[in-house]
């Protein structure tokens, strides 16, 4: 569904992004399952990612994250109205992370809520943040988009253990009173592909259990074929969705963020938007797939190395399990 007008009036106030510190190689899988380095960069696009350690929880790479957004643009704990974590790897199915997050920073009483959409979550966050911001009169939201995705891998499944990372990525919101700001957001879902791409194990239809638990059914399962095929196809479609909403040509966008699931998923929906690829950015040969955490760590990193500046056209590409997926058109 596509929003238009109002969202004008929001934008992104700035950024920061936070990445444990253990670095793993594809030359270091290379011991734990059967694969190789060729094999991996050459389907994927992948050299190594970042894995969080046993103590460390998606709230803690949130709270660093949200630290750097939140020094980068001159606010407080105080300031903040709202805080919105997209994630699929919370700390606890309850509390939300998001409490996690608001106890982390000092602060109370603002609502605090995650978003479940997988690698679409930040998208679906910034929806929901610009919905608050225009039409409920708060004033900064804090949104992230984070996961610890090694917690939920099976070391012995080399199709999926290979492509994901931790990491998270966060941003303030506030509304703006210029022409920069949120120009569009486009959104969908198709829960009947859900059995494509999936956690089975640890909700209400199969509590966890010691029989469970033996299955495996804990750990992500992906059909990587038929993903790639709907990727594509979604991400495409959700870009030019939100351009044509935006009034704006694939020509006149200034750089791509897509959600970094595999490098011949983002050639391909670049190529399908009309977009070179000199004008996307790509991190997932250092940061794998980091679903929710994907867009807003490599929104961060574009603008620390100063890929975008003020006035640029920036588009945000987002699919996920669910299946979801989204798209956002910016001026920066």
């Amino acid at each position: 569904m596509v929003r238009e007008g109002r969202l004008r009036r929001v934008k992104i106030l700035s950024t920061g992004s936070a990445l444990p510190e253990r670095v793993l190689t594809n030359f270091e899988l290379e011991k734990i399952v059967d694969t190789s380095d060729e094999w991996i960069q050459t389907r994927t696009g992948i050299k190594e990612r970042r894995i969080a350690d046993r103590n460390t929880a998606t709230s803690d790479l949130v709270i660093e994250a949200a630290k750097r957004a939140m020094d980068a643009g001159g606010i407080g704990p105080k300031d903040l109205d709202a805080i919105i974590v997209g994630t699929v790897t919370p700390d606890m199915p309850f509390p939300s992370t998001a409490c996690f997050v608001q106890k982390g920073l000092g602060i109370n009483k603002i609502p605090a809520f995650d978003v479940s959409a997988a690698c679409s979550g930040f998208l679906y966050g910034l929806a929901i943040a610009q919905g608050l911001l225009v039409n409920d009169g708060y004033e900064v939201i804090l949104l992230a988009g984070a996961e610890t995705l090694s917690k939920i891998l099976d070391w012995t499944d080399r199709s999926t253990c290979v492509l994901f990372g931790d990491g998270a990525g966060a941003c303030t919101l506030v509304r703006s009173e210029d022409e920069t700001g949120v120009l569009s957001i486009y959104l969908g879902a198709d829960g009947s592909l859900g059995d494509l791409l999936k956690q089975p194990g640890g909700g209400s239809r199969f509590p966890a259990t010691h029989e469970t638990v033996r299955k495996g059914l804990h750990y992500v399962k992906m059909k990587g074929n038929d993903v790639f095929k709907y990727a594509v196809r979604a991400m495409g479609d959700s870009a030019l969705k939100a351009l044509k909403e935006a009034n704006i040509s694939p020509e006149e966008v200034d750089i791509l963020i897509p959600h970094q699931a595999n490098l011949r998923i983002i050639e391909a929906t670049a190529k399908r938007i009309g977009i070179p690829m000199e004008k996307v950015f790509v991190n997932i040969d250092r940061c794998g797939n980091i679903s929710a955490g994907s867009i807003p760590i490599a929104l961060d990193e574009a603008c620390r190395v100063q890929r975008i500046k003020a006035g640029d056209i920036v588009l945000l590409d987002a699919f996920g399990g669910g299946f979801t997926w989204g798209a956002a058109v910016i001026r920066w």
